[in-house]
């Protein structure tokens, strides 16, 4: 028997959406940084990967190198985005994002990452997807993903509140600071089942958006 396909309504007045792992599928270039980083340090590959999805560099090596001072996880961190913003072997679009996208042409949204401009940029244009007017990228924040400061920026620019506010969000980290922000958050992908978003959907070819009124109704099918 197939299994029972079920579709829920939210409302919102805009939308909030990550990158990585959410419009962007980057993980073949996080995971061959990131278990390079691991090898240096003499950290397990497995165990850094649990951590580094939604955070910014320098936070994910907070958690993973307690001791270490911040300076050095900063240096290390500007090393570490020059890496990836060159490296865009592998970087597609998550199934569905371009059409995704295009459906918020008159839709109040931005762009919420822990990306840098430059790396939000190149994987955007690797992708093939249209960078969203309204960008919130590491260098207009001062605390990381799962702090919500990020997305209450960019509701701020969208001069939305949060709570009329929709995010898309793959990872624990951004689901986290989604809902500390006090907004609904859809998950995205095999990662975001397990922090328990409002609603989850395996990629964005489930979502479709509709203009209402002065807002929008996003039909998600899981």
């Amino acid at each position: 028997m197939p299994a029972a396909v079920s579709t829920t309504v939210l409302t919102a007045r805009a939308l909030l959406l990550d990158m990585d792992g959410t419009l962007v599928n980057s993980d073949a270039v996080v995971e061959r940084v990131w278990r390079r980083w691991a090898d240096r340090h003499g950290l397990d590959g497995d165990d850094v990967m649990k951590v580094v999805h939604g955070r910014q560099g320098y936070a994910s090596m907070a958690v993973l190198l307690p001791h270490r001072p911040m300076e050095q996880n900063l240096a290390d961190n500007a090393r570490m985005l020059a890496e990836e913003t060159a490296d865009l072997d592998g970087v597609v679009p998550v199934p569905g994002a371009p059409a995704f996208l295009a459906s918020l042409r008159d839709v109040p949204h931005a762009l919420v990452t822990s990306a840098d401009a430059p790396l939000s940029t190149a994987r955007m244009a690797a992708a093939g997807l249209v960078l969203p007017e309204i960008r919130v990228t590491a260098e207009s924040v001062g605390a990381s993903k799962p702090d919500p400061e990020g997305f209450l920026k960019g509701a701020a620019e969208l001069g939305v509140a949060p709570a009329d506010c929709v995010v898309f969000e793959d990872s624990g980290a951004g689901i986290a600071a989604g809902r500390a922000a006090g907004m609904r958050v859809v998950g995205v992908g095999p990662r975001a089942a397990a922090h328990r978003p409002d609603v989850v959907v395996g990629d964005l070819t489930a979502v479709r958006v509709e203009v209402a009124g002065d807002g929008v109704r996003i039909h998600v099918t899981s």
